[in-house]
């Protein structure tokens, strides 16, 4: 047998010596419960949740509040540190609840984040604890962010409280913050420990904010399920009135299909170059960057949706009457689709919302690709977009909101 020193003289002096590959399968439970009155003392959701079966010591946790929702709600804050109280032999409530700025500015800067982490900290919050939030979609990002990144993860329990978080957002396992002009540049993928609905959360809710979560059902329809496209258009009154079966029946079938996405596609964390839960995404993302956030998540992805429903029409791909219905069911539920930051121009006279295709591009890096529709229900993926096209999609939007009577139009930014 040649010793170590000889075996020495016949290794390489560059390149790879050897390799150990492993493939590592990972598997998570991701939960969404639906109830109403989480915080009422009888009900016991919060608790079993938390609990989870284990027979130990109560568990630490630290709580966070959306602002708009403590100031809406008064007795909301007591009344969780009443359900924590009831529950003392469970649940452990480490400090008062932290009542912090919701809406989308929460996301334009680290200090939110590092706010969350000083109170982690501070209260010796582990990875056996819990960190739940009460709030909107854009808090739920912030403070997912920050328990992602505690001690590399801690157990994050959202408890989202608008129609848009309910059915969409806060059921995903992305977080994240604003940076650098570009809509949540600085992020992970962390599936949370469960998402809680509670439908009376959004009782309070002004009908903008409401309404701004239709869109996303109306998405995920368009992409995957045509019957669930023909629920919404029979229930666009009711919904339009803001009736709590229908709004409720409209979350939960949308929570469940973007759910399904996640533990079927394959691709739960965005490895690949393809987005089909962002249809109608590109252009928004960039219409709330050129309006400084005034046209809100929903309001922008209504005119991405018909923005890119047109597109597909006139490149051949979708029907005519397939593209009127989905416009058409937009403006039933009180959708504007039209706004002056779309004719934003650049220097150079450009259009500045163009520049959301390869900002979409570049967030997950690869080729370009675009979730358009074949057919309602149908959802299918391009490489390219013929500019051209998408500018007279653009002046196409324009011109239909100025044909209509009482048509309404989100104004421009300053």
């Amino acid at each position: 047998m040649p010793t170590a020193c000889q075996l020495d003289q016949y290794l390489p002096r560059c390149g790879m010596l050897s390799r150990i590959e492993r493939t590592v399968t990972v598997s998570w439970r991701h939960q969404v419960l639906f109830t109403q009155n989480v915080f009422d003392a009888e009900n016991a959701t919060l608790r079993d949740t938390l609990a989870d079966g284990e027979d130990r010591e109560p568990r630490k946790t630290l709580v966070v509040v959306d602002e708009a929702l403590a100031q809406a709600q008064p007795t909301l804050v007591t009344q969780l540190e009443t359900y924590f109280k009831t529950h003392a032999d469970a649940l452990d409530l480490v400090c008062p609840p932290l009542v912090m700025e919701g809406g989308e500015r929460t996301k334009n800067s680290y200090f939110h984040v590092s706010e969350v982490h000083s109170q982690i900290d501070r209260y010796h919050i582990d990875r056996h604890s819990y960190l739940i939030c009460v709030g909107g979609g854009a808090l739920l990002d912030m403070v997912g962010l920050a328990a992602a990144t505690a001690h590399r993860g801690i157990r994050h329990v959202r408890i989202p409280t608008t129609t848009l978080s309910q059915d969409d957002s806060g059921v995903g396992v992305k977080n994240g913050i604003n940076a650098f002009g570009k809509k949540n540049f600085i992020g992970t993928f962390a599936p949370p420990f469960a998402v809680i609905n509670d439908f009376q959360l959004l009782a309070t809710l002004q009908p903008r904010d409401k309404r701004n979560g239709y869109v996303e059902a109306v998405k995920v329809a368009c992409i995957r399920d045509r019957e669930f496209f023909d629920q919404i258009e029979r229930d666009a009154e009711a919904l339009r009135g803001f009736e709590p079966a229908a709004v409720q029946r409209l979350i939960h079938r949308s929570a469940e299909l973007h759910m399904n996405h996640i533990a079927t596609s394959g691709d739960p964390f965005e490895m690949g170059s393809a987005r089909p839960l962002d249809f109608g995404h590109w252009a928004a993302h960039k219409l709330e960057q050129i309006s400084e956030y005034r046209v809100r998540h929903g309001e922008a992805v209504a005119i991405g949706i018909a923005l890119d429903c047109i597109y597909a029409r006139e490149m051949g791909h979708l029907s005519g009457e397939d593209c009127e219905r989905i416009l058409q069911l937009l403006e039933q539920l009180d959708f504007s689709l039209w706004t002056q930051d779309l004719l934003h121009e650049d220097g150079d006279g450009r259009l500045v919302v163009l520049d959301g295709l390869e900002e979409f591009r570049e967030h997950l890096g690869g080729r370009l690709t675009i979730t358009l529709l074949r057919g309602i229900g149908e959802g299918f993926e391009v490489h390219e977009m013929n500019l051209p096209k998408v500018l007279a999609a653009i002046h196409e939007l324009q011109e239909r909101t100025e044909s209509l009577p009482d048509s309404k139009v989100i104004p421009a930014s300053a």
